[in-house]
């Protein structure tokens, strides 16, 4: 658990972020029901969907008509997710922590036959002590930055990837020879905000290497979830918005890649965000640590 001291401290970095983003660039209520028009169905995969935005997205999903691939950690999280998202296709499962069980669901997916989207959605917060995986991993590191990478890189390459980040990314630099505080002092924020980077970096490196693939990450604010806590001012549904928009929108405005999004408007990321040197170290480093490559 995080201390009070540093529940504050990130509930007023949250809070100063989300909602200056929010008041200068809502959405109008008019162009969010756009949302709702008929599509042709689509096949989408929400990892982390057992809870919160991830099962918001997914519900969201399901009632637009789509095909929609969910996921839990376990074995009952899944069964849960199916349950509280009815119409879903199905779920898999795999604990995103271990490399092993991230390969096997990724496997998964591709039996289930191709993705049009897949929203990598899946995350943690700050941890206050060191803490390490099976695979010798900070957590932070290996649920929110490893995962979605090796995802990415062994499932069947879908027309649209969606990569849940967070404006407190803008508040920190990256030291690519450490990505995981082998020889730093843990700071179990830091390490949050700079796993929001990696995932900003992440998206804008597929971007460039995959162009046939709109490749974007995005803030979904301050919302009552596990991570965000009750007391924060957004909601569930508002948080999924994005997500969902930009797996299966026909705006032109959705259809862009390598682009950071908050309520569906673009916004500045990160400038280290665009450092192409630092988008191939945080590859390589990925690689080495997953022995898994990304496709050309």
């Amino acid at each position: 658990m995080t201390s009070p001291a540093r529940g504050r401290r990130n509930a007023l970095l949250m809070l100063g972020s989300g909602l200056l983003a929010s008041a200068i660039d809502r959405e109008p209520a008019s162009a969010q029901g756009q949302q709702g028009a008929q599509q042709t169905p689509k096949r989408i995969f929400v990892t982390g969907s057992s809870e919160g935005i991830g099962l918001a997205a997914a519900r969201r999903l399901i009632e637009m008509g789509h095909h929609v691939v969910l996921h839990g950690r376990n074995r009952k999280r899944a069964d849960d997710a199916m349950a509280a998202a009815p119409g879903c296709e199905t779920a898999v499962i795999g604990d995103v922590s271990v490399i092993a069980e991230t390969r096997s669901l990724a496997a998964q997916v591709n039996r289930i036959g191709r993705c049009d989207a897949v929203i990598h959605n899946v995350g943690i917060g700050g941890r206050a002590a060191a803490e390490k995986t099976a695979d010798g991993l900070p957590p932070i590191f290996a649920v929110n930055t490893l995962a979605p990478y090796i995802l990415t890189a062994l499932i069947e390459r879908p027309k649209r990837l969606v990569y849940v980040s967070s404006s407190v990314h803008r508040g920190v630099t990256l030291d690519p020879g450490d990505l995981t505080y082998a020889s730093r002092q843990w700071n179990g924020w830091d390490a949050y905000a700079e796993s929001k980077l990696q995932d900003v970096l992440l998206a804008f490196a597929v971007a460039r290497r995959w162009p046939n693939v709109f490749s974007n990450a995005m803030d979904p604010g301050w919302v009552p979830t596990q991570m965000g806590g009750a007391g924060a001012p957004g909601s569930v549904a508002e948080g999924a918005e994005t997500e969902v928009w930009l797996a299966v929108s026909d705006d032109a405005a959705a259809q862009l890649s390598g682009r950071f999004f908050y309520h569906r408007r673009e916004q500045p990321p990160n400038p280290a965000a665009r450092n192409l040197e630092l988008q191939d170290k945080l590859l390589a480093a990925c690689e080495r640590i997953s022995g898994v490559a990304l496709p050309a």
